[in-house]
């Protein structure tokens, strides 16, 4: 299921221990039949460039795990092969379910004796936001299971729940009245194989039962993670469910800056990214389309041709945004591809300077002082910008309520690409590079009042603890 903002409860009356865990178990032993007219093992079937049960392992990577276990049964050797035993730096190892046919129940009990000590419990068809395990990780419990559940962002078919004050008092498909769904993803002491044999002893199928004995033993809790991202993935149109969320949290993590990228690129290169993320284009070939395009903006800008080019602009920005995005979706981002953003102010500047050189034709060296300034201070306050996060290892844009409402309005590239193609239209280009100077110096000098005054607190507070 998909939401937006982020929530965890915690139950401070009911858990009592803190445990940290570092080992995951993965049910991925089914057949997926209702997937089986697009991939004979859907576990392995590719999503957005990647395998789903890699998806599911790279979130389990991502929050901190180490070790893998994963129950296969249905064509679980093609499994063995995609994943191999080291996924992504993970400790990947198998566990076969001779009874898999029988229910996910017998899957998940195939385990019984993986584990001395707790661990995360999640289904192998599921894409998640890896904060609904990272919420487990520390999490204070008294219980053999605890319960991820979400309260705002669910479909009629998932497994409802029944808690009350921190506690699970039923689950199933059709038990009502319900007040939460489970998300497939639980954090499981040893203990809990227990009650799953207790539930096939009495004839049960489904890990729901396993849950609800535990329930019944008042040893089962839960912790809400509503507003965290989830797709369960069964059909066709779970998968383009799926790509669409990916899209849609493919963004970096502080979002986008400016009102331009905000209101009317995001949603745009969102649904570019979805139709992109299962195709042969990588996010190479689209920083290298970019770069062609801009340079070609700089040469419309030095010849005169300030409409095409000023149009242009815009579609640069665009496609700007789509190459971390598909990397990012892919799980392909590197350290490496943060050289993208020099090599995007150097085009930057070179639009500025075009324009300017264009413009001293016949307006002398005025258009030339006007860029050389305005380059001066974008210059600085992008250095502010980048030393301030270095330094504290959050971004200046999501800093605090200010920052936060300032990058709406601070200069960047797609505010000035608005200037130039107002100013082109009205005949009056030069007039563009001087709100461009003023607007820069406007950004430098909040951006730097800004660091200044944070970076002050944070020494003042460091020498505190220091005494």
């Amino acid at each position: 299921m998909e939401t937006g903002k982020n929530l965890i409860n915690e139950f401070p009356s009911v858990m009592d221990n803190v445990s940290e865990v570092k080992q995951a178990l993965v049910l991925a032993a089914g057949k997926g039949s209702r997937l089986s007219e697009c991939a004979k093992q859907k576990l392995i079937h590719y999503i957005a460039g990647v395998p789903l049960l890699g998806r599911i392992l790279q979130g389990l990577k991502e929050a901190g795990i180490e070790s893998v276990h994963i129950v296969i049964g249905y064509e679980g050797d093609d499994i063995r092969q995609e994943i191999g035993k080291n996924y992504l730096g993970l400790d990947v190892s198998y566990v076969m379910a001779q009874n898999w046919e029988k229910g996910n129940l017998h899957s998940f009990l195939a385990a019984k004796g993986t584990f001395k000590e707790d661990f995360i419990l999640c289904m192998g068809d599921h894409i998640f936001d890896s904060q609904i395990v990272t919420s487990f990780i520390n999490v204070d419990h008294n219980s053999s299971v605890v319960l991820a559940i979400d309260t705002i962002g669910y479909a009629f078919d998932d497994t409802k729940v029944l808690e009350h004050e921190g506690m699970i008092l039923d689950i199933g498909k059709d038990i009502n009245p319900s007040n939460c769904v489970e998300t497939g993803f639980f954090f499981c002491s040893p203990k809990i194989f227990s009650y799953a044999e207790m539930a096939v002893n009495q004839g049960k199928s489904e890990l729901a039962d396993c849950i609800r004995i535990a329930a019944q033993n008042g040893d089962a809790q839960v912790l809400d993670v509503s507003g965290h991202y989830w797709v369960d993935v069964d059909n066709k149109k779970d998968i383009e469910r799926a790509k669409r969320v990916l899209a849609k949290y493919s963004q970096k993590k502080r979002g986008a800056s400016d009102f331009v990228a905000h209101y009317f690129n995001r949603p745009i290169e969102n649904a570019i990214i979805h139709r992109l993320s299962d195709s042969r284009v990588t996010p190479n070939q689209i920083t290298i389309l970019v770069n062609v395009l801009a340079y070609l903006v700089t040469a419309l800008f030095l010849f005169g041709h300030l409409f095409i080019g000023s149009v242009l602009t815009f579609v640069v920005g665009l496609i700007d945004g789509l190459d971390g995005k598909l990397a990012r979706i892919r799980g392909h981002s590197t350290k490496l591809g943060r050289m993208e953003h020099l090599f995007d102010l150097l085009f930057e500047f070179s639009w500025l300077i075009a324009i300017a050189m264009f413009l001293s034709q016949s307006k002398g060296s005025l258009p030339l002082l006007l860029v050389a300034s305005s380059i001066t201070f974008i210059a600085f306050y992008r250095f502010c910008y980048d030393q301030f996060s270095r330094t504290t290892g959050i971004s200046l844009d999501v800093y605090g309520r200010f920052e936060r409402a300032f990058r709406r309005i601070a200069g960047r590239r797609n505010i000035y690409n608005v200037y130039i193609l107002i100013g082109v239209i009205l005949g009056t280009p030069l007039y563009s590079l001087i709100v461009i100077l003023f607007h820069s110096a406007l950004t430098a000098v909040v951006y730097a009042s800004r660091v200044a005054i944070h970076l002050h607190r944070i020494d003042k507070k460091e020498q505190v603890n220091l005494l």
